[in-house]
């Protein structure tokens, strides 16, 4: 494949937002980034200007459901309608994300994406659940929540043949730690998340190995000045990454915002989008359960809980830049580098030499204008 170089004033790179950078595409790799540089560097291959327009690293969701009318717990098919959705908006990246079901269910799900985790089309496979609290179930199936037991967990692991990525659950169920430190020997990520535990707990948890909030403020007990609950642990252990949602819906601008500056670990931007992601209001399922979607808003029929969000990760990046105040490098970090550093992926995420060729485009109202995966334009 032809060499292919872009041109823009503003570039994030893994060092910071550059001024006047060249990117050179060789196929679907970066070949390398020039900055500075002269006509000659670039050995009379035409440049594509992109002028003054921000060029981003390809986003990277480690927490999605489904997007474009399907789910990825609707296997191949569904998946397929997710990715395109997804990708459309600049998520050059998604890791699969399985709501509460049974684990006969959860298994066959888990083999129907295998295959597309080899292939590259995913980055992974994330269980949220079965194992969380039932008083913060938000959008879960309370009767299909359990206590972790080891063969469940051996028995899903080795149906996902090394893809199963990260695993949610609820630190305070019985066998939790134990199932925390049995995923954490096994590579995968353990996150908290759907949780009534408190401070000591969570500690516990991060000691065994825990390393993501899920989702941070939703489906947890919120800060009091007593029981300070789960949050202010998993902001200050600088072993914790963060994951928020930045639609004002689920986390509001200014409590975000907070979140941002008093994280002593890493931050990131995710969906938790289900199927109505890119599509318009009306009726969807979120694993077995009804979802109506109003104003864009997605909660279950039966109980009115927000069942995940209806966004896209370039909607996400825009509201962290224009309604929260964060610098677009940081929020396009939070949605790129970030989340790839933490699934091990140092060729996703990040405009450098050797990574994958994976570019958005965004425009002065940071809306998406173009975007390639591994060098072909979508």
């Amino acid at each position: 494949m032809t060499e292919r170089i872009f041109h823009s004033t503003t570039v994030v790179l893994p060092s910071g937002p550059a001024r006047e950078a060249w990117v050179v595409l060789d196929g679907e790799r970066i070949s390398s980034v020039l900055e500075g540089a002269s006509a000659a560097d670039l050995g009379g291959v035409p440049v594509e200007e992109l002028g003054d327009r921000l060029l981003a690293p390809g986003f990277v969701d480690q927490h999605v459901h489904g997007g474009g009318g399907g789910a990825f717990s609707d296997g191949p098919e569904g998946a397929a309608a997710a990715l395109s959705a997804h990708r459309r908006a600049g998520t050059t990246t998604s890791m699969a994300s399985l709501v509460t079901d049974t684990i006969d269910s959860l298994e066959q799900q888990i083999r129907a994406l295998v295959p597309l985790a080899r292939a590259g089309e995913l980055a992974g496979i994330h269980l949220e659940g079965p194992w969380l609290a039932e008083s913060r179930c938000g959008a879960h199936t309370p009767e299909l929540l359990r206590d972790p037991r080891r063969e469940d967990l051996e028995r899903l692991l080795a149906a996902g043949e090394g893809t199963i990525r990260m695993v949610t659950l609820a630190p305070e169920r019985r066998g939790a730690l134990d199932a925390v430190r049995l995923l954490a020997d096994r590579g995968v990520i353990a996150a908290i998340g759907h949780t009534d535990a408190d401070e000591e707990v969570v500690g516990r948890a991060l000691e065994a190995g825990a390393s993501v909030a899920t989702h941070l403020f939703n489906a947890m007990p919120s800060i009091h000045h007593r029981t300070p609950g789960p949050i202010p642990r998993l902001l200050t252990d600088s072993r914790t990454t963060v994951e928020l949602i930045s639609d004002g819906v689920h986390v509001q601008p200014s409590v975000l915002r907070l979140a941002v500056e008093a994280s002593a670990g890493q931050w990131v931007l995710i969906t938790d989008a289900m199927s109505a992601a890119g599509r318009p209001d009306g009726a969807y399922r979120l694993g077995p359960l009804d979802v109506d979607v109003v104003d864009s808003v997605a909660r279950i029929r039966s109980t009115g809980a927000i069942a995940g969000s209806t966004l896209t990760l370039d909607r996400a990046v825009r509201f962290a830049i224009q309604e929260v105040g964060i610098d677009p490098a940081g929020a396009v970090r939070a949605a790129s580098q970030t989340p790839a550093d933490l699934l091990g992926r140092p060729d996703l995420g990040r405009i450098q030499a050797g990574a994958r060729a994976d570019l958005v485009l965004l425009g002065d109202d940071r809306t998406v204008e173009r975007v390639i995966r591994g060098g072909v334009d979508l």
